[in-house]
């Protein structure tokens, strides 16, 4: 069975869109094939603004978000997995989803980035509870 987790990342998406709200994710920055401004990642994690007028080019499907957004007004593209999305909220209230850290596999590099490279090993769980930031 497919993995639920690129539809709820949809679906509260477009709930938090439609209720004027800021969908914010937070991502694991350490998992393979996550592309993220280098120097942006703090413990391993970001918190990325998605929201329609924030980036340009979102796509969502079953295997990954990618857009391209701006930091420090330098332009990038991302590309994140969807197994690296921790979480999905809005920033005005904080209602959304905390998902459970997947680990990886090697089909989970759909753009071919790791052919000839050194197995990476997987991701070990983290200790105690996960925890959001309020950014502001």
């Amino acid at each position: 069975m497919n993995s639920s987790r690129p539809y709820l990342i949809r679906a509260l998406y477009e709930w938090i869109v439609d209720n004027d709200c800021t969908p914010h994710i937070l991502v694991n920055a350490d998992y393979p094939n996550v592309l993220v401004p280098p120097g942006y990642a703090s413990d391993g994690q970001i918190v990325l603004n998605v929201a329609p007028g924030a980036i340009r080019q979102l796509h969502m499907d079953n295997e990954a978000v990618s857009f391209d957004g701006r930091f420090g007004g330098v332009a990038h593209s991302l590309y994140v997995p969807t197994q690296a999305v921790l979480a999905i909220y809005a920033r005005e209230n904080g209602q959304g989803m905390v998902f459970d850290l997947e680990p990886s596999s090697p089909d989970d590099d759909p753009k071919g980035k790791s052919e000839g490279a050194a197995p990476k090993s997987a991701p070990t769980k983290p200790q105690g509870r996960p925890s959001l930031k309020v950014v502001k």
